[in-house]
């Protein structure tokens, strides 16, 4: 519950700023149409906020995966979350390797929607 109330504000930030960029032509325009208000949310406004909310959903994602303060304040007794594991583990030498490893594979399943997001974008001149 800590983690989604401190990471929520970054996907409502997201979300408005795009809000405020779309305008409201284009919810008229639907409304001028014939369509409901479900039908217009449905089909106009959640498409133009999909890479937002995706957006939002990638950053909620690395600030809740980097934040060991707000972890350690807010795990139970005996709760090891992979922040702590990681703090934990990273000056023992013996563990060392283990640590890297997991650190690699962090990195790659932060890619992977990264990716996948560019793609859902259509934006391909970044992938360049």
């Amino acid at each position: 519950m800590a983690h989604a109330t401190f990471c929520i504000v970054t996907v409502f930030n997201n979300v408005q700023a795009r809000l405020r960029r779309m305008g409201g032509s284009f919810e008229e325009a639907s409304a001028d149409l014939g369509a409901g208000v479900w039908t217009t949310f449905r089909l106009v406004t959640f498409p133009q906020l999909r890479s937002a909310l995706l957006a939002g959903g990638l950053l909620a994602f690395a600030l809740a995966s980097t934040q060991i303060i707000v972890t350690t304040f807010t795990a139970g007794a005996g709760t090891t979350t992979l922040p702590i594991w990681i703090l934990n583990n990273l000056f023992r030498p013996n563990q060392a390797p283990i640590v890297n490893v997991v650190a690699v594979v962090l990195i790659l399943l932060s890619i992977i929607p990264i990716w996948v997001a560019q793609k859902l974008s259509g934006d391909t001149e970044a992938l360049k």
